[in-house]
């Protein structure tokens, strides 16, 4: 089931991300990992709204992130990938909020692959992360009919 996420829940997505960003994305220094979990995820909490994948135990195994416009973080618990739960939180985003646009680490290639999978294609790139961080980024967008 994905479900809207309150306050109450921001301790299990900082969880998430965290295991998350350390597992899958290797090229991240630590000490960057700690400024973005220390100083960026809080910052999310009131800028973006947050969408939860809660299993039939009712405990959280994923998240999505979206602005207005754009998704901006898509997070699966490390015991959970690789069982369909980031793609249904992905038709949760392009079909319920119709949101097909991401950015992502070009460096973190299992994303870039998921993305691909999904139809996403690159319609940009930068060098840096919104940081300024040299960690280069593609800006993907599916095209929907």
């Amino acid at each position: 089931m994905i479900c809207s996420v309150i306050k109450k829940d921001y301790p299990n997505l900082s969880k998430i991300w965290e295991k998350a960003a350390k597992d899958t994305s290797d090229f991240l220094k630590v000490e960057n990992v700690e400024f973005y979990r220390k100083y960026k995820m809080p910052y999310y909490f009131d800028q973006i709204s947050f969408f939860a994948y809660i299993d039939q135990k009712g405990k959280m195994k994923g998240f999505l992130g979206v602005s207005k416009e754009k998704i901006e973080m898509l997070f699966v618990d490390d015991k959970s990938r690789r069982k369909g739960i980031g793609k249904k939180l992905m038709d949760f985003a392009i079909n319920n909020l119709k949101i097909c646009k991401v950015d992502v680490n070009e460096q973190n290639k299992n994303a870039v692959l998921f993305f691909n999978s999904l139809g996403f294609k690159v319609i940009g790139s930068s060098e840096t992360d919104k940081e300024g961080k040299i960690y280069p980024v593609l800006c993907l967008e599916k095209s929907v009919s």
